[in-house]
């Protein structure tokens, strides 16, 4: 699954494995999978925003096999996210159509 490195270049966790992708806009417009959201040690930051997002997300029940489609589970997830309302990693704007980036 893919991953994201912001320019701090977090660590990934032991659990985790290194992500392949860097923070680009093509990196970030390829992001998709299983997420899972925690209150705490997230691989990345998410602040869901109304407009300006840096990627656009689409939530799925299956088959989040493109671009900006999120599969939430509560297990066996491919990242994990957090949500805050300050200094984001990522700024996300839900969708029904047309996911990833312009």
């Amino acid at each position: 699954m893919a991953g994201l490195v912001a320019s701090g270049e977090r660590g990934a966790r032991a659990d985790e494995s290194t992500p392949p992708i860097t923070c680009t806009k093509a990196g970030l417009c390829s992001l998709h999978g299983k997420v899972q959201i925690v209150s705490s040690f997230a691989k990345y930051k998410v602040q869901i925003v109304s407009s300006f997002p840096d990627i656009k997300v689409q939530k799925v029940t299956s088959f989040p096999d493109g671009p900006g489609k999120w599969q939430f589970v509560t297990s066996f997830p491919d990242f994990t996210i957090q949500i805050v309302d300050s200094f984001p990693d990522i700024k996300v704007q839900y969708v029904d159509s047309f996911p990833g980036c312009d």
